[in-house]
């Protein structure tokens, strides 16, 4: 194994850095480094030569030229078991690095600032950092490199134990390397051709080359099914968006795939919604949706909607959650529940439920309009679109029957409007009272969708507004509303048979809104 005897060292977070440092000086490796971070060292008591006084070279261009020296790089490149490379340090007398330690301008952070400019971005552009530890990663048979400060404690263990690190570490090093490399080159190609639409007149808002990049965050117990593994990743791009993936876990056994999509959903669903709502959600559909003043009663309101699918689903709360609604909540059987917040009460009690898994949004994360596009993968490709964030406004809706809805019926229909946009098409949202009675999912024919939601409702169909989000290809299906007593109905229109579902509203004095817009959820 390769004996560590000299390290560099530039970093621009210096998080654990001075233990680091202090360590590797103490087993007597010779530390070069940096203008920034020899100072820190030095002022540490940690002796560091800086990269001047090896290249014989001044820094130039205010810091943009550093390490960027044949005496550096040839020092970590060089082949330790080829003899030519060797007898090329000894006639230049380059001695060899053996350890490279690096982190980058903080890119992503920069950009993420209201008000940057291009050339502030540009300037945090790393090229020396991304030099060496490319070149370290290349050289991963003899070189260690470490961009994560996480590493320094196992690195700084397993030195001390041998004075060498194992070629399976360098390997793991080098991998860590190439990816942080990656996704900080993606930052900035993401940042830079943004920019470049904004200048482009007409440009698509679709990337020429679409690249996401995710860090896996944790492994999972399985995947949709016992039989697939599955695995979490976070999203980390220039802007980082606002999500489920970001969830603070408080109680329970670990989440699970098909928990963590049944979350996504039911959080998409809230964020529609400014005052306190409730909503369950079971296999990425809602199940129940309720607004009210307070968190009990509009728990009440959701969970009654279909108590029977309520079932071991997953419960989403827009407001820090007190402790009577968690009393109401604890005696049913639900797989997970997220909230924005919990009262001590509230999670005492809910802590008495050994398997519940308990999750909090992250500070400042509950709200916002989450990821800009919605990836497909299909087989040798991916499908990509805009994320369907239009939100219904009451000047756009165009009354196109006789009957005008009232104000309460108005204020249920943009309701019934708001869950059935989450709904799996076809989507009937049956509502009353800012309650969803009834809820038809994922059928292939949207009367089969009506017919699944009146069942549910039974009674409470009677005074129920209805929102489709799809437009009715027949006026069958306003006959059956209007049979299960539904006094008012949304939907986009723009079918060939308008003419007849508008006539059909009339002869039942049902009252129709059309919207213009389509919200299907395949």
């Amino acid at each position: 194994m390769q004996e560590v005897k000299q390290a560099l060292i530039s970093v621009y977070d210096k998080i654990g850095l001075e233990e680091f440092a202090r360590g590797l000086s103490e087993l007597g490796i010779k530390i070069i480094s940096t203008g920034g971070t020899a100072k820190f060292l030095r002022e540490k008591g940690i002796p560091a030569e800086e990269i001047n006084e090896v290249t014989q070279f001044p820094e130039i261009l205010g810091g943009r030229v550093k390490t960027l020296h044949p005496a550096i790089h040839a020092g970590i490149l060089a082949r330790r078991d080829n003899a030519a490379d060797m007898e090329t340090l000894a006639e230049h007398r380059i001695s060899t690095i053996d350890l490279v330690v690096v982190n980058l301008y903080p890119f992503r952070e920069a950009v993420a600032k209201p008000g940057v400019t291009l050339e502030e971005a540009l300037e945090n552009i790393d090229i020396g950092g991304q030099t060496l530890l490319r070149a370290a990663a290349k050289n991963f048979r003899a070189v260690g490199v470490v961009v994560n400060p996480d590493r320094y404690e196992n690195v700084l263990s397993e030195l001390r134990a041998t004075g060498c690190l194992r070629e399976r570490t360098r390997e793991e090093l080098a991998l860590e390397a190439f990816a942080h490399a990656s996704a900080y080159d993606l930052a900035i190609h993401e940042y830079l051709e943004e920019v470049h639409r904004d200048k482009s007149e007409g440009a698509s808002p679709f990337p020429l080359i679409l690249q996401p990049t995710y860090r896996k965050s944790k492994d999972l117990i399985y995947g949709e099914n016992p039989h697939q593994r599955g695995a979490l990743y976070d999203e980390i791009g220039v802007k980082r968006v606002p999500g489920v993936a970001f969830a603070r876990q408080l109680h329970g056994k670990e989440i699970s795939f098909n928990n963590l999509a049944d979350l996504d959903a039911g959080w998409d669903l809230l964020r529609e919604f400014e005052e306190p709502t409730v909503a369950i959600i079971k296999h990425q559909n809602p199940c129940g949706v309720a607004c009210g003043k307070g968190l009990p009663e509009t728990y009440r309101k959701a969970y009654t909607c279909d108590p029977t699918s309520a079932y071991g689903g997953v419960i989403v709360v827009n407001r820090p959650l007190d402790e009577t609604t968690a009393k109401e909540i604890a005696p049913v059987f639900f797989e997970v529940i997220i909230a924005t917040g919990y009262e001590a009460g509230a999670l005492e009690t809910l802590k008495g439920k050994k398997n519940l898994r308990i999750l909090e949004f992250p500070a400042g994360e509950e709200g916002g309009q989450g990821t800009t596009w919605q990836l497909m993968q299909i087989s040798g490709g991916m499908l990509v679109q805009e994320k369907d964030a239009i939100l219904i406004r009451r000047e756009e809706m165009k009354v196109v029957t006789r009957k005008k809805p009232s104000e309460e019926e108005l204020e249920d229909l943009i309701f019934a409007w708001k869950v059935a946009k989450h709904v799996k098409s076809n989507a009937i949202s049956l509502a009353k009272g800012k309650q969803t009675v009834g809820i038809g999912a994922g059928q292939m024919s949207r009367i089969d969708s009506l017919d699944f939601a009146v069942r549910k409702a039974g009674e409470r169909a009677n005074g129920s507004v209805l929102a489709s989000d799809g437009f009715f290809p027949f006026p069958d299906s306003i006959h059956r509303a209007a049979e299960a007593g539904v006094t008012a109905i949304i939907q986009p229109g723009g079918s060939i048979r308008d003419g007849e579902v508008i006539k059909a509203a009339d002869e039942h004095g049902i009252a129709m809104v059309v919207t213009g817009i389509r919200h299907f959820k395949h």
